[in-house]
């Protein structure tokens, strides 16, 4: 009850504060690329049920022939205004309306798209499944600073699937079993610090404070820790 009465009442604050940015932003995607402001993405939420995610639109209507369901480094789908939406995570702030709605946490297990659900998720992964996805977490934080560096431009749903994946999953399962209202206090504010380090012009950062831990979860399962790239230093 306490994290929900937190979900609700820091979504609802946000949304109104942040409504000029949202607006600006809004007004750049029409200049960028003329088509809707939204991107609706289709995921697996709690019980593994489905819901649509909200997303500002980052990529052009138009997709040409690149056609992956993961972003690459440097996507060439991606217009200017719409990487640095991505680059400072306002593109994700229309997820504030699934928080206030119930569907998901402001700090959650990053969702998926049911299709990798259904073929990578094993067993223990489920944990993740019997919470409310977030907006943050160990995990998205990872993916955040060092995703586009693992996951390259070669074959990324391969290179997401193999090397980024893994770990972002054990990563969240050591969320879900430390969850409390105080870690979550801490992951927001490790949030706000890691968007303002990004957008100053930082690009190298450590390991999180949960890596050993969802090493030992991956060791656990029968699984070796995917190899990261030196970026990830």
């Amino acid at each position: 009850m306490t994290k929900r009465l937190m979900d609700v009442a820091l979504s609802g604050l946000a949304l109104v504060v942040l409504s000029p940015l949202l607006a600006i932003a809004a007004f750049g995607i029409w200049l960028s690329d003329r088509g809707p402001m939204f991107y609706r993405a289709r995921l697996a939420g709690r019980d593994g049920l489905p819901f649509t995610m909200y997303k500002l639109r980052t990529m052009r209507v138009d997709h040409g022939t690149f056609r992956s369901v993961i972003t690459a480094e440097h996507d060439p789908r991606v217009f200017p205004f719409g990487a640095w939406l991505r680059r400072a995570k306002v593109d994700e702030l229309p997820q504030l309306i699934n928080i206030l709605r119930g569907e998901m946490s402001i700090v959650g297990p990053r969702p998926e798209h049911p299709d990798i659900v259904e073929r990578h998720y094993r067993f223990d992964h489920r944990d993740l499944l019997a919470v409310r996805p977030g907006l943050t977490s160990p995990g998205t934080l990872y993916d955040y600073a060092h995703g586009e560096a693992i996951v390259g431009r070669a074959d990324p749903e391969r290179a997401y699937v193999e090397r980024l994946l893994p770990l972002r999953l054990a990563l969240d399962l050591v969320y879900v079993r430390r969850a409390s209202v105080a870690y979550d206090v801490a992951l927001i504010g490790r949030t706000v610090a890691l968007i303002i380090a990004v957008l100053s012009g930082r690009r190298r950062f450590g390991e999180p404070p949960e890596m050993a831990e969802a090493c030992r979860l991956l060791a656990a399962g029968g699984e070796s820790v995917p190899t990261r790239n030196a970026a990830t230093a």
